[in-house]
């Protein structure tokens, strides 16, 4: 039974924050791994499906006993790595004489196997192989476009499985809008037959048109391989009922006094009781009477009597008598 324990500090609450479940999910990780056995072409398929995953991929250069995908009990340990680094796609290499260059694409829900699809890989050609102006190369962690070309993938069960693991594992985060100029990059796959896919990586250059919307050129930059579906493992019914479930979106709460106008926006109405001036009362009162007093004594000396006249002689001059 496994133990329960409390994040000790800061940063690991963080980090177990941003591995919980949330509402809107951000783009899925990626894990690599080797199995007991590789060939040259697995390692090379392998490395460069890491290279165009780079951003969102973890990649395990050592071997890995003890993981045999489709027997029982085989996925345990898938199962500890998917929860070790937060990944839910595993991409497995292993080689033998009976599966040669073997890839199994699994996927993972609550850190458990989802599906999986084993595929064996043929006619690979790798990056270098290829000859192109080197100014095309798509930019790292640029959204590409996915396209699946046949009628096997709407019709062939095989097919339209390894459609979504694909789909899933290529398209990295959702997003709602897309900038036309960032998109530089797009992924084919051409169902070949019932069981075969070629999957190649091309660069996107865009050229004037005439029009608004501007005229497409692929430019084959690699890789490309063909992909031979040996064996797949879908999801019970119940799992999957449960991992399709969506968060409900919640009801908007109601603004009260609030109106919205095309032309002035946002209008909010405010209430405002009646100010009933007279029964409020004066913090403090000892300033303004204050004030008044020296006003009043300041007019006072402004206004006061005026200042007493000299007094004037009431004796007249005496006359000089001869």
């Amino acid at each position: 039974m496994l133990q329960i324990r409390t994040p000790k500090n800061r940063k690991v609450k963080r980090e177990l924050e941003k591995r919980a479940p949330k509402l809107v999910e951000t783009g899925k990780k990626t894990l690599i791994l080797h199995g007991t056995k590789t060939s040259g072409v697995l390692n090379e398929v392998l490395t460069e499906l890491y290279h165009l995953k780079k951003e969102s991929a973890v990649k395990y250069s050592r071997k890995n006993d003890g993981i045999k995908p489709f027997e029982s009990g085989g996925d345990a340990s898938l199962e500890f790595f998917s929860l070790k680094t937060d990944c839910s796609i595993i991409l497995y290499g292993s080689h033998s004489k009976k599966r040669p260059n073997n890839l199994v694409i699994a996927r993972t829900y609550n850190q458990h196997i989802y599906d999986m699809v084993e595929v064996g890989i043929e006619n690979f050609k790798s990056m270098h192989s290829f000859a192109y102006d080197k100014k095309l190369s798509p930019r790292v962690g640029s959204k590409p476009f996915i396209t699946f070309i046949g009628e096997g993938f709407e019709n062939v069960e095989e097919l339209k499985h390894l459609k979504e693991v694909l789909l899933d594992f290529f398209r990295g985060e959702v997003v709602e809008n897309l900038n036309l100029s960032g998109l530089d990059r797009v992924y084919v796959c051409t169902a070949i037959s019932p069981n075969k896919v070629f999957l190649t990586h091309c660069a996107l250059r865009l050229k004037k048109s005439g029009s608004v919307v501007p005229r497409m050129e692929l430019v084959e930059v690699g890789p490309s391989m063909d992909m031979v579906i040996r064996r797949h493992r879908l999801p019970t019914d119940g799992l999957r009922k449960e991992a399709m479930k969506t968060a409900k979106d919640k009801a908007k709460k109601k603004e009260k006094n609030v109106s919205k106008d095309i032309i002035q926006g946002k209008i909010g109405r405010i209430y405002i009781p009646d100010q009933k001036v007279g029964d409020m009362a004066i913090v403090d009162k000892s300033k303004g009477v204050k004030r008044e007093r020296r006003e009043a004594k300041m007019k006072n000396r402004d206004d006061g009597p005026a200042s007493k006249k000299p007094k004037e002689d009431s004796e007249k001059p005496k006359e000089d008598s001869e």
